[in-house]
């Protein structure tokens, strides 16, 4: 039973894993020597590099989320809380090696035909900030992940009261950021003002309870 388990809950993560992989490799021999490796707040190519790295970086990134998510369980001293949310974290893992995987096709298809990479970054990081504030108010007090402010970390209480807040939030983030779509000369100022202002106010939210508390 515990095979089957293991099986069901690491067959799509290790899949894209060697489905990435695969890509770069068949890609290889025909690709140009420097291709895209990054974009500026254009969503317009501004920087190249060799092949090697433009095909096989986001293959070993996803090795290395797909491996920090088997570890994280392991070794948070708040470890069995993260099993009291296990059905929520394997789907959080699952989205963010889905996100990055989505990213790394289009930047292969930059390679074939250029476009502009903020109406696929934008839209994918509104529907992850979105889902990540739906599995927010599940999570349990862990050191890795979540909203991790002193107050937080030292109150089951402050800890589910700022992430049900936080919850909300990201989802609100998450609209907010689409608005960078119709005013793109904004959209870097958007994003950053609105992450900026969501931190700033939940990190004195959880004081706030923390302080209520004592």
């Amino acid at each position: 039973m515990s095979n089957m388990k293991f099986y069901k809950n690491n067959f799509i993560p290790i899949a894209l894993i060697i489905l990435s992989f695969v890509i770069g490799i068949c890609l290889y021999p025909q690709v140009p020597d420097q291709i895209p490796t990054h974009w500026g707040p254009s969503g317009h190519a501004d920087a190249y590099g060799s092949k090697f790295f433009g095909l096989f970086l986001f293959p070993a990134v996803l090795v290395f989320v797909y491996v920090l998510f088997l570890v994280i369980p392991k070794i948070d001293p708040l470890k069995k809380n993260i099993f009291r949310f296990m059905d929520y974290y394997l789907g959080m893992r699952f989205l963010i090696m889905l996100f990055m995987f989505l990213i790394y096709i289009g930047t292969i298809a930059q390679i074939y035909r250029p476009f502009n990479m903020n109406y696929l970054v934008m839209p994918l990081i509104s529907v992850l900030f979105y889902i990540l504030g739906d599995i927010m108010p599940h999570m349990k007090r862990n050191w890795f992940m979540g909203i991790r402010t002193p107050w937080t970390l030292s109150s089951d209480r402050v800890w589910e009261k700022t992430h049900k807040v936080g919850g909300k939030l990201f989802k609100l983030i998450a609209l907010v950021m689409l608005l960078g779509l119709v005013f793109k000369e904004y959209m870097v100022w958007i994003i950053l003002i609105s992450v900026l202002g969501m931190t700033i106010f939940l990190f004195a939210y959880s004081y706030w309870l923390w302080s209520k508390e004592k």
